[in-house]
């Protein structure tokens, strides 16, 4: 599967690899592949994001959000907040007896680093291994012989995991995700 990937996915894989470092985790998840995903410019998910006017500051602070609430999603907590669940008033608690981040999980090995190669130091969780193998799925259904960054984002984007919920919060859904590569493609055989 690996020869596939364009210049810019490979370069979203490793990417995703330094983002789970960052935040003390040996575990690539969707979060971490959306966050490497941000972090493009000049590629066609890049221009993609640019065209649906997503927010990347925005959407990289609602995955730490979720991160710090232990993977709550906004929509999940508000919906608690409906069962008079204050998932806020719990993180605090939790926190206060645990410290800041304890739910969003510490760095491992009390944050020291092997001398191994960081893709020996880390696994896809597998949600993130289902994304990359959607994104195959979805460029062989689009007829294209390459993975590119795009499909990573349209593979984030069909179901409602940390990454697509969200990518959601923010207008960048399936639909309008296809909707902005296929004017891209009209553009160009212009």
């Amino acid at each position: 599967m690996w020869e596939r990937f364009t210049g810019a996915a490979r370069a979203v894989v490793r990417d995703a690899v330094t983002h789970a470092d960052c935040a003390g985790s040996r575990t690539i998840g969707e979060p971490e592949l959306l966050l490497a995903l941000l972090d493009r410019r000049d590629t066609p998910a890049a221009a993609v994001l640019d065209g649906l006017g997503a927010p990347r500051t925005a959407l990289a602070a609602d995955l730490a959000a979720d991160r710090r609430r232990g993977g709550v999603s906004a929509a999940d907590a508000a919906a608690l907040a409906g069962l008079g669940i204050d998932v806020d008033a719990v993180v605090a608690r939790v926190e206060d007896a645990h410290g800041v981040g304890a739910l969003a999980g510490g760095p491992v090995d009390g944050g020291r680093r092997s001398g191994r190669r960081a893709w020996t130091r880390h696994r896809f969780s597998p949600d993130a291994r289902a994304a990359l193998e959607r994104a195959l799925r979805i460029a062989a259904g689009r007829g294209e012989r390459h993975l590119g960054d795009e499909h990573l984002l349209l593979a984030l984007t069909v179901r409602s995991g940390p990454a697509g919920s969200v990518l959601a919060g923010h207008g960048v859904t399936h639909d309008a995700v296809v909707r902005v590569l296929g004017e891209r493609t009209v553009g160009r055989a212009s």
